[in-house]
């Protein structure tokens, strides 16, 4: 069965019976289940991926077990490796592909598992949905996905490997979605559309989320009329990619004549041009040098090579908030590492859907470095007068602090040059601790190891209580053991549980553990930090940039990370963004976790301790 195909548009459908889905960047895929025996998940070309993503085929036989499971069904989808909630990364998911071992594509499947992301409904039982109209096959899948329990809207933290995509009646709320997230386009569906196999309809459109970028051609290759293009990085030519498509035969027939007859020099089947003839070309996205389905958009006969910069590349490339300047973009911010503000704005935006959720709600105190680390810096908790409309505050103890909630105030702050975020443990909306926080400070980055150890521990205890916990590093010389909560939590019942905690590992590991704040009075030990957890604290967020000389983030880790060959100085902006791509973010589950968490036995046992000591008991 070969599937349905939307055609390409430039523009969003406004009049008429449609209605809006995001459009996943994966592997297009029909999901056939009949049996234990008897599923298949068939690529657009007829290939069989199930070997390369046995997660599917294993959370499918869970649901077969269950007797309640309609079989046959056949479900439209597509395979992703969820970045957000409305884009992926599609890079990843072809080295996926690509795995053959079944060794590592096991080991793949168990540390970043794909989703198939279904958003049509072919056949329910015995009856076929294919002739019925869009809206009864969507209202069909998503009362089988109900009945399943299965999530109704993709969701990178749930860990169902089966979720569905829903529909949108608003083209500018999905396009709004598409562009904050960076996501691959939109498709519009008719209302009343059948489903049509094999066939590419009008009844599907499709819009892509293009990027632009003004660059200059550079050579031409005549054995397949590839045009080679780049920018000026200072006086130096930076290749940024080419292209081939998007030229009609009569441009195309010009633009060889006008390069032949300017060729510089001839390699092979190449010729070189100097930078004179300048064009827009639209992308979906740049990686590793090179971008992903350029088309030629126009020739830019008004714009100067020498207005074709690696600075305004960047900034193109990043799509950031039209609401948003960025000034001066080329200040250095750093001595030993070298990034610019863009560098840092751009980090921003690229780790905006994993920095924004931990920053949501919560009253924010950031650490300004107007200068970089050239010059001074200080706190700042009251959102400043000249804030723009769009930032929104909450005010507590006469200061209005700002709240980021958006990415547009994200961006603003990094082109503030707010390099720090430290954010309570609590949520405005909230009336109970949303996590507890145990910082771990070693004497210095040369004895890390200490840190190492003291998580290590934790992890043992925390899983022997049952509690799902996180760790990051500080982005300086410790790490920081997250252990999320539900809802109902007191700052008492938290403080007996740190306290407790804290008093264990000193108790056990008295030559390597302390208490004491004093510094002087540490004696080479580390610091297990519980006190910083409580009202009023702040901790730095994750993701968060830190101030010192090695410009390092507070990064989110793996625990099977925690070992003797972890250290801080290897998470810096470059790395992280790398990690998030290929990796995915190790606290995705954070939300998730929080019902599953045992956390009244816990408090339950504490409380009873604590009722005991203040009664006099001895076995307290």
């Amino acid at each position: 069965m070969k599937p349905m195909l939307p055609t390409l548009y430039d523009e969003l459908p406004r009049e008429g019976d449609w209605v809006y889905e995001v459009k996943y960047d994966g592997f297009r895929a029909i999901l056939s289940i009949h049996s234990q025996n008897k599923i298949s998940l068939l690529s657009r070309n007829g290939k069989e991926l199930l070997p390369h993503f046995p997660e599917i085929e294993v959370q499918i036989n869970a649901l077969l077990n269950e007797n309640n499971f309609p079989t046959p069904l056949i479900l439209d989808g597509e395979v992703v490796l969820l970045r957000s909630s409305c884009s992926s990364e599609f890079f990843e998911l072809q080295v996926r592909g690509r795995m053959r071992n079944k060794q590592k594509i096991q080991l793949a499947a168990t540390q970043r598992p794909v989703k198939f992301v279904a958003f049509d409904l072919l056949q329910y039982e015995k009856k076929s949905f294919a002739q019925q109209p869009y809206l009864s096959r969507k209202e069909k899948l998503k009362e089988a996905f109900t009945l399943f329990q299965l999530p109704l809207e993709p969701t990178p933290s749930h860990p169902s490997t089966l979720q569905m995509v829903p529909y949108f009646k608003d083209r500018r709320e999905i396009w709004e979605l598409v562009e904050k997230e960076e996501a691959e386009g939109v498709i519009a569906k008719r209302k009343h559309s059948k489903w049509e196999a094999g066939k590419r309809s009008t009844s599907w459109i499709k819009i892509k989320n293009w990027k632009n970028c003004q660059c200059f051609i550079t050579a031409m290759d005549e054995t397949n009329d590839y045009f080679h293009i780049g920018v000026f990085d200072n006086e130096q030519i930076m290749p940024v990619g080419l292209f081939h498509f998007g030229l009609s035969q009569e441009e195309k027939k010009t633009l060889k004549a006008m390069i032949k007859k300017n060729s510089t020099k001839k390699k092979h089947s190449l010729h070189y041009i100097d930078p004179a003839i300048t064009v827009e070309i639209s992308y979906l996205n740049w990686y590793e040098g090179q971008l992903r389905e350029p088309h030629f958009h126009k020739f830019l006969f008004s714009i100067a090579p020498e207005s074709c910069t690696m600075e305004q590349f960047k900034l193109d490339e990043a799509s950031l908030p039209r609401r948003v300047e960025i000034t001066h973009p080329d200040k250095e911010l750093f001595q030993k590492v070298s990034m610019t503000k863009l560098d840092y704005v751009r980090y921003l935006r690229k780790m905006s859907v994993a920095i924004l959720p931990f920053l949501k709600d919560r009253p924010l105190t950031c650490i300004r470095f107007p200068h970089g680390i050239f010059g001074e810096s200080f706190y700042q908790k009251n959102t400043p007068d000249y804030a723009p409309s769009f930032i929104e505050t909450y005010k507590e103890d006469n200061i209005d602090y700002t709240v980021c909630n958006n990415l547009e105030t994200l961006i603003w702050l990094g082109n503030q040059l707010a390099l720090e975020f430290h954010i309570p443990f609590q949520r405005t909306k909230d009336t109970s601790v949303n996590e507890v926080v145990f910082d771990l400070d070693p004497p210095s980055r040369d004895q890390f190891s200490m840190a190492v150890k003291a998580a290590t521990i934790m992890k043992e205890i925390f899983d022997r209580l049952n509690l799902y916990s996180f760790v990051k590093t500080s982005g300086n010389k410790g790490l920081q053991v997250y252990i999320p909560l539900p809802p109902g939590y007191t700052w008492k019942d938290t403080g007996l549980f740190t306290e407790f905690i804290a008093h264990y590992l000193v108790t056990n590991y008295p030559d390597d553990f302390t208490i004491e704040r004093l510094k002087k009075n540490r004696k080479g030990r580390l610091y297990v930090d519980y006190i910083q957890h409580g009202e009023g604290k702040t901790i730095i967020a994750p993701y968060s940039l830190r101030g010192n000389e090695d410009a390092l983030v507070a990064t989110p880790l793996w625990w099977h990370e925690v070992n003797e060959d972890l250290h801080p100085e290897h998470f810096t902006i470059d790395v992280v963004l790398r990690r998030f791509m290929q990796m995915g973010c190790p606290f995705a589950k954070f939300e998730w976790v929080k019902d599953l968490q045992p956390f009244d036995n816990v408090i339950h046992f504490l409380r009873q301790q604590s009722n005991d000591k203040e009664k006099g008991d001895p076995k307290a």
